[in-house]
């Protein structure tokens, strides 16, 4: 089955630096189209930053990461990255990673369990 499970998070000092990554398994990584979300407590969970395909490997970011966050993908280690820096303590939330695909004629979106990130003197 599809599995997403993100590793890197934890505690770091404003100005400070982060990569998160989201290792995958089950489905056909090089054609997911792959995103990190945040949620803040309290607030609803939003985009942070999207790849597109192996093919195009586009990317586009939320306003408020532009410039400090960098997305990629791993398509040999079927990973995907978030090198996150000058972090904020308004970054501090759960980071998920997410997968939206199509395995064996049938779509599928998948969440990975989320890891907390916080920026904090």
């Amino acid at each position: 089955q599809v599995q997403l499970v993100e590793s890197g998070g934890g505690l770091v000092q404003p100005g400070g630096s982060l990569r998160l990554s989201c290792a995958t398994s089950g489905f056909t990584f090089s054609s997911a189209a792959m995103s990190w979300y945040r949620q803040a407590p309290g607030k609803e969970r939003e985009l942070v930053a999207r790849i597109t395909r192996a093919g195009g490997g586009g990317t586009n970011y939320a306003d408020s990461v532009k410039g400090r966050f960098t997305i990629s993908r791993d398509n040999a280690q079927n990973t995907m990255y978030l090198q996150m820096n000058s972090l904020k303590p308004e970054d501090t939330a759960v980071y998920y990673c997410n997968a939206v695909g199509v395995e064996r004629l049938r779509s599928f979106t998948s969440w990975g369990q989320g890891i907390q990130v916080t920026v904090s003197a």
